[in-house]
């Protein structure tokens, strides 16, 4: 994302946006980590994703914090999972909005295609 040069590597202007990025999703990481924990549980995922736009619902973000929570640490998922699911996230509301094109919220493609817009979105 901040390699410009596609040479697998970033300058200082690349390392700084970097830096900014991660800010910005450690400020909102913490706006809903309310109790402090250093883990975001279902609830709070939920308010934060619905302060970003996306309308989902208390079950989807519980069955993401199901599915990014550390084996073995409490139910929550922590900055590093946190910024993963939003950055996902974000890549396949892309992809489907690019198939949406009458805004509908619904789109209709075979098994082939959403596997290409995964493959190519999310490796």
């Amino acid at each position: 994302m901040f390699d410009r040069t596609r040479s697998g590597r970033i300058d200082l202007y690349g390392f700084s946006a970097l830096w900014d990025y991660m800010q910005r999703w450690r400020a909102l990481f913490q706006q809903y980590d309310r109790d402090g924990s250093g883990s975001i549980s279902g609830t709070e995922l939920h308010q934060a994703l619905v302060q970003m736009g996306y309308n989902l619902s208390p079950q989807f973000s519980e069955a993401v914090v199901q599915r990014f929570t550390i084996r073995g640490v409490r139910p929550g998922i922590q900055l590093d999972r946190f910024i993963q699911v939003c950055t996902q996230l974000q890549t396949m509301t892309q992809q489907f909005r690019e198939k949406d094109t009458s805004m509908t919220g619904n789109v209709r493609l075979s098994y082939e295609d959403f596997l290409s817009g995964a493959m190519t979105r999310l490796m």
